[in-house]
């Protein structure tokens, strides 16, 4: 007499679990910048903001959450292991990208905004804020920086 094994839908999911590939956290690049693959809205942003270390991470949350409230509609991507921010075939306006010790934040014509934020770049018309875990962020500094931001140029990258 012929025996049959009959398998479990338990054990026939566990099998398929074992096959399927682990889920990986994305790797931390030098400074705690995650390595996340390029690609264009929302969701690759989130992931990056999600894999951003210890308290850098609710600043990109906050970042992210003043700058869609400043610009209803602005276009988001991860390139180059970096958020940007601008619009649609217009260009980007803002980017942000985690150091060791900070957050920097990147107006792509920033010697063009008022006051010029307090970071100088070797490129003409960049200019950078650096965001620090123990000093607050002028919100208000900030969101009228994206505002102005928005409203120049994009730079095309």
């Amino acid at each position: 007499m012929a025996q049959t094994t009959s398998r479990s839908p338990a054990n026939a999911a566990k099998k398929a679990a074992a096959k399927r590939p682990a889920a990986t956290k994305p790797t931390l690049l030098s400074g705690g910048n995650p390595q996340i693959a390029k690609g264009y809205g929302d969701a690759p942003v989130q992931a990056y903001i999600a894999a951003m270390p210890g308290w850098k991470r609710d600043i990109g949350r906050h970042l992210d959450a003043l700058i869609v409230r400043t610009v209803p509609g602005v276009y988001k991507a991860v390139k180059w292991n970096t958020p940007f921010y601008g619009f649609e075939g217009q260009g980007w306006f803002l980017g942000f990208h985690c150091f060791t010790k900070y957050v920097k934040v990147t107006f792509f014509r920033g010697t063009s905004l008022h006051p010029i934020p307090p970071g100088e770049s070797k490129h003409k018309e960049v200019r950078y804020l650096d965001i620090y875990e123990d000093v607050p962020l002028d919100e208000a500094q900030f969101v009228a920086w994206v505002q102005q931001a928005s409203q120049l140029p994009g730079e095309r990258l």
